[in-house]
């Protein structure tokens, strides 16, 4: 929402996350987004707004209107033209404050980690069965020593070791460190689903009001 060039009258420029996680029930305009205006006085003005109080103290999210704080700022300063460069619909998602339960933590993680290496493990061993893999390097070695193997051998070695090295490089991530610094794999799926969430939750908050929904 932009304004003519009028006498008199003070731009500010306006951008709001799609989703800001906060921990306090009041939220200001300055915890979910930026404001930017050449009159300093208004610029703080319009930052600490309050654009919501949360009143139920339980992990919500809430879908919120833009046009909101656009009508706020010109109720600071009748002569703001507001130029929105941000979401028209975001979201605050609040969780409220408790304190960290570090052996809940490691329970979960250890769990995960168990979870996803058994699966991780069951995938492979599939896989290999159901392309005879050690069928094939068994007739690999007979072809190219001339004689059958005896036992574990080194394409069995080098595959393994292939398989978690190319693994890592996939995923660009081992422990704290990044092969380079490009999003890995899990944190662009990660985005797409976050930004999935948000779609969803701002188009059902639209449809809110209405009796015909797809779902």
């Amino acid at each position: 929402m932009s304004g003519g060039n009028s006498s008199g009258s003070k731009q500010v420029y306006l951008k709001v996350n799609q989703i800001t996680e906060v921990q306090k029930q009041d939220v200001f305009l300055k915890d979910i987004g930026k404001v930017s205006c050449q009159d300093p006085v208004l610029q703080n003005k319009c930052s600490c707004i309050k654009v919501k109080t949360i009143r139920e103290n339980q992990e919500k999210r809430y879908v919120e209107d833009v046009m909101d704080i656009i009508e706020k700022i010109q109720q600071l300063d009748s002569n703001a033209q507001v130029d929105n460069l941000g979401e028209i619909d975001y979201i605050i998602d609040y969780l409220p404050p408790k304190r960290p339960k570090l052996a809940w933590q490691w329970i979960k993680t250890i769990f995960v980690c168990i979870i996803s290496f058994c699966g991780a493990a069951f995938a492979i061993m599939t896989f290999n069965n159901d392309a005879s893999v050690m069928s094939l390097f068994q007739e690999l070695y007979q072809l190219v020593m001339g004689k059958e193997p005896s036992g574990f051998t080194i394409l069995e070695a080098s595959y393994s070791i292939g398989l978690a090295v190319g693994i890592i490089i996939f995923f660009n991530h081992f422990a704290k460190w990044k092969l380079n610094t490009d999003p890995t794999p899990i944190e662009v799926q990660m985005r797409t689903y976050e930004e999935d969430i948000c779609k969803t939750l701002i188009e059902n908050n639209g449809r809110k009001e209405k009796e015909v929904d797809v779902t």
